[in-house]
């Protein structure tokens, strides 16, 4: 208890570890933009999971990287860049949210939790998900719903 109380009393506070948070985040996303899969995969913290927009998308990160390997190996996987985010640290952990621009999904948002380990930020939680304004939402159930 005494050492992970020592952590979080050196663990990077305020701004500053916000930039940190988000210079991880912005890095995430430029691996996958330059397809690299290794700076990409190194983002996840041991234990790490990814949350698809697919309902049945709850990746732990081996199965997600064999899922995205193919993507990766090649050279294209996807691109995202964060338009907004906000970062809340409190001691060793992080929580986000982001809103997304990409090429494939239109508009998305991102969210998840990171944790400080070693003197870098790792992705515990990485959510991806679709946005639906609201005046269309009934549209999009009639859709899932339908057979």
């Amino acid at each position: 208890m005494a050492s992970a109380l020592a952590a979080c009393a050196h663990a990077p506070r305020g701004p500053a570890a916000e930039q940190a948070v988000a210079s991880a985040l912005d890095d995430f996303h430029d691996a996958a933009a330059r397809a690299d899969e290794e700076r990409y995969f190194a983002h996840f913290a041991p234990g790490g999971v990814f949350l698809g927009t697919d309902a049945t998308e709850r990746w732990e990160i081996p199965a997600f990287r064999a899922y995205a390997h193919p993507h990766f190996a090649r050279g294209k996987a996807w691109s995202f860049h964060a338009t907004r985010r906000a970062v809340i640290v409190r001691g060793d952990q992080a929580w986000f949210d982001e809103d997304l621009e990409t090429q494939n999904l239109g508009p998305a948002r991102g969210s998840g939790v990171l944790s400080l380990r070693d003197g870098k930020w790792l992705i515990d939680q990485y959510v991806l998900s679709i946005t639906v304004p609201n005046q269309r939402f009934r549209a999009v159930r009639d859709l899932l719903a339908a057979p």
